[in-house]
């Protein structure tokens, strides 16, 4: 006779600290957009040292606010991918989950991805208040908290494919 497992596997429990470092980036990022949206007006600016500002931006678009003037449908458009992405990303999880830097990576990218949707399907735009320039070269696109997570974990996912390549 035929018993079921009533514990999770070996690959599933290793899954866990992985969505917990996703959901910890979520939360930091809602919690900062939050903060900003009900602290600043639309616009609104503060100087915070000669190169970093914090100012309150919407983007309904994507990266750079890449489409943000289409009309609306970028608003599903970019967040069924981020959806989809997410499914994907949970599988390799799931997969790879012994790989650390690997799953860092992963990890960080899919908060960001998901945080960022949360403000489209919420606001039908990103919250966007990280604003760095430099004198005579004028100013970054505004960004944000899943935006960095986004970025660093892109970053280490080419790091490790480059360790991986060199082994």
């Amino acid at each position: 006779m035929a018993t079921k497992k009533i514990f999770p596997t070996k690959s599933s429990a290793s899954l866990t600290p992985w969505l917990c470092i996703a959901a910890l980036v979520i939360l930091i990022d809602q919690l900062t957009k939050i903060t900003i949206a009900k602290t600043f007006q639309l616009g609104e600016e503060k100087v915070i040292t000669t190169f970093f500002n914090l100012v309150l931006a919407y983007n309904k678009g994507a990266a750079f606010s890449f489409l943000s003037d289409s009309g609306g449908w970028q608003r599903y458009f970019f967040t069924g991918i981020a959806l989809a992405a997410a499914v994907f990303i949970i599988y390799l999880l799931k997969k790879h989950s012994g790989q650390r830097m690997f799953s860092w990576a992963l990890a960080l990218i899919l908060g960001g991805a998901i945080g960022n949707v949360i403000d489209r399907m919420v606001y039908g735009h990103v919250i966007d208040f990280l604003d760095f320039h430099w004198p005579g070269l004028g100013h970054f696109p505004a960004f944000n908290v899943a935006d960095s997570a986004i970025c660093i974990g892109a970053g280490l996912f080419i790091l490790d494919e480059l360790r991986r390549v060199n082994r």
